[in-house]
């Protein structure tokens, strides 16, 4: 019975280190972001020849198209965001450490963003039995998403990339934990998307 409870406080240890060390070192680079990341991410770029001229570190679009073109070359989502799991790829593996330098999300605001690992889901309002309306009495749109608000609380905005900025405005008896559900305006686009395993940007 000891031995069983040790084990499950290393466990437990593990895993919460493990989730530290996650939301202390994530990277967002996409349009409009600015600072120290910014130039990392082009400075490897250029390194691997996708990107010209100097590491400014501004992400315009030369730089988003550069994004693009590595993602395509190496079996990524194209979405010219760089995220950890691109940063991962181009960095050779690297984990990206901040150099205490902060970046902009876009030209007139900062990026405060934390990274969160989620399971995704996608829903409209043309799914059979959904209401047109969100929890928070919104039109189900694309740019919603559905929550825990235990984990994500409701006005908050996230950036999920391959999909864009949304908005928890929605909840649901099915979304607990880690677990969030997007919006898209379709019927069709919610079944494309399927379920997925994403790290999204909580924006504060």
């Amino acid at each position: 019975m000891k031995k069983r409870i040790l084990l499950s406080m290393a466990v437990t240890l593990i895993f919460v280190c493990i989730c530290s060390v996650a939301m202390a070192a994530s990277i967002l680079v996409r349009d409009g972001s600015r600072g120290a990341p910014v130039r990392r991410v082009q400075s490897l770029l250029i390194d691997q020849g996708y990107l010209t001229g100097e590491a400014d570190g501004v992400c315009g679009p030369h730089t988003v198209a550069a994004i693009r073109k590595f993602q395509a070359a190496n079996g990524l989502d194209v979405d010219g965001v760089c995220g950890n799991g691109t940063y991962q790829v181009l960095s050779g593996g690297e984990t990206y450490v901040p150099d205490g330098e902060s970046s902009d999300v876009s030209s007139n605001s900062r990026d405060n963003s934390r990274v969160l690992f989620v399971s995704a889901t996608a829903y409209s309002a043309q799914d059979p039995g959904n209401s047109t309306h969100t929890a928070a009495g919104t039109l189900v749109r694309h740019g919603v998403i559905a929550v825990d608000p235990n984990v994500i609380p409701m006005g908050t905005r996230v950036f999920i990339p391959g999909y864009g900025e949304a908005v928890a405005e929605d909840t649901g008896g099915s979304i607990k934990g880690n677990h969030i559900d997007i919006a898209f305006d379709t019927h069709k686009e919610a079944l494309t998307f399927g379920r997925k395993n994403l790290e999204v940007y909580i924006m504060e």
